[in-house]
């Protein structure tokens, strides 16, 4: 008896669950159209997790296939006064054998870098493909492997480079199908190169989607455009417990070869694998703030609405509040069922706003072929909460003014 006067009967409280479910059965599109601000507002938040989450998951597994005892030496100087980063091109071929020469056994490789756009044609199939201009040490630095015929070695880029090149796999499934591709030729701009070589599959590995690439001679590719400068510097460290030591003595030399003195700034930046992943990890939260800041004003949005349709309800069903306060119904009665409609509300308009972000992620995935996006199963149960606690609390005034009718003025209501 205690527990029915205290509203704790388990039976009493499903039955008002049944007549709050049955209210939204009878006024079915008007409850639909309630959960639509949720749906929203939950598919937003499904939609940015999921690409927030593949593309971090995809660029953190790029830089780990690097290794941990690889540094980037990039063009450009911060330049704190101006609060800005001037970069300016300044390392060269020149710079990549001075850090051979003069660091010796401290290194185990050093990869100069140098990329562009070029339209690589053979036969009647012309294509636009990155070329990267690099050395042998490339490949033995990221351990990727020909699977017919040979990378660049350094025969190739002696003097001023000779004209062969390596494809990557999908490059050569493009060019040549089925057919052989080493020993043949491809024409890349206006010059004709021999293939030597056909690499692994291995997508993107750090900096280059290297499977859609054509690799030359970093000194051909400069001979044959005229480019001065290098992109990028990929340096190896001879032990991973010395990669501090290895950047000290990098930025030593590459001052040295650029003739600059005590007190200047250099004119290079250098990047380890972990300050790399840590500035992508900045730039990721900050994305993260702006793309949720919108989630979530989708998501008060979509309780506004819940709290209009649920005083609209309040308003229709006064004179049926009234009735059922007059035959014994409680206030903390009458509040529960318009509580349980607002929480079924947001809960339904949850569970379709995921399958919605789930719908519209995978169909990005498909149209740009890059975005992988990964939705983790925790970003659902709490997009789920979220929406639930959203359509309760829009629905907590409602339900309060219900329950604080006055049963004679609801009995009168027309």
């Amino acid at each position: 008896m205690l527990r029915v006067m205290l509203g704790l009967n388990p039976i009493f409280h499903l039955r008002i669950v049944r007549m709050a479910i049955g209210s939204l059965r009878a006024n079915f599109l008007r409850s639909l159209l309630a959960t639509l601000g949720v749906i929203i507002g939950v598919s937003a938040v499904i939609s940015a997790v999921s690409i927030l989450e593949g593309l971090q998951r995809d660029v953190l597994k790029q830089f780990e296939s690097l290794g941990a005892d690889q540094v980037f030496v990039m063009n450009g100087t911060a330049d704190r006064s101006r609060r800005r980063t001037a970069v300016a091109p300044s390392l060269t071929l020149d710079d990549a054998d001075f850090i051979r020469r003069k660091l010796g056994e401290q290194v185990r490789g050093v990869a100069p870098n140098a990329s562009r756009l070029a339209q690589v044609k053979r036969v009647s199939r012309v294509l636009s493909l990155n070329v990267l201009g690099t050395s042998a040490d490339f490949a033995d630095m990221n351990s990727y492997q020909a699977v017919d015929g040979r990378f660049l070695n350094s025969q190739d880029d002696e003097g001023e480079g000779a004209f062969v090149c390596a494809l990557g796999h999908k490059a050569k499934e493009d060019l040549f199908g089925a057919l052989p591709a080493v020993g043949n030729q491809v024409r890349v701009d206006t010059r004709n190169y021999t293939v030597v070589g056909v690499m692994e599959e291995r997508g993107i590995l750090g900096l280059f989607e290297v499977d859609n690439m054509v690799f030359v001679p970093v000194a051909t590719l400069q001979r044959a455009t005229g480019m001065r400068f290098l992109e990028t510097l990929a340096v190896r460290a001879a032990d991973t417990r010395h990669v501090q030591a290895c950047i000290d003595a990098v930025t030593r030399a590459l001052r040295e070869s650029h003739g600059l003195r005590a007190g200047q700034p250099s004119d290079f930046q250098i990047f380890t694998q972990e300050q790399v992943k840590s500035s992508f990890g900045d730039v990721a939260r900050l994305f993260a703030i702006v793309l949720y800041s919108i989630a979530g004003i989708s998501l008060v949005v979509g309780g506004i609405g819940i709290m209009n349709i649920m005083m609209v309800s309040v308003t229709e069903r006064t004179r049926e509040i009234g009735v059922r306060i007059a035959v014994g119904a409680r206030p903390f009665d009458i509040g529960f069922q318009f509580l349980i409609e607002a929480g079924v509300i947001s809960l339904l308009g949850g569970a379709l706003g995921v399958l919605v972000g789930f719908a519209f992620t995978d169909l990005l995935s498909q149209i740009t072929q890059v975005l992988h996006t990964y939705t983790p199963p925790s970003s659902i149960v709490w997009a789920l909460i979220m929406a639930t606690f959203v359509g309760v609390v829009s629905g907590l005034y409602p339900a309060i003014r219900a329950a604080n009718l006055d049963p004679v003025d609801a009995l009168r209501f027309e």
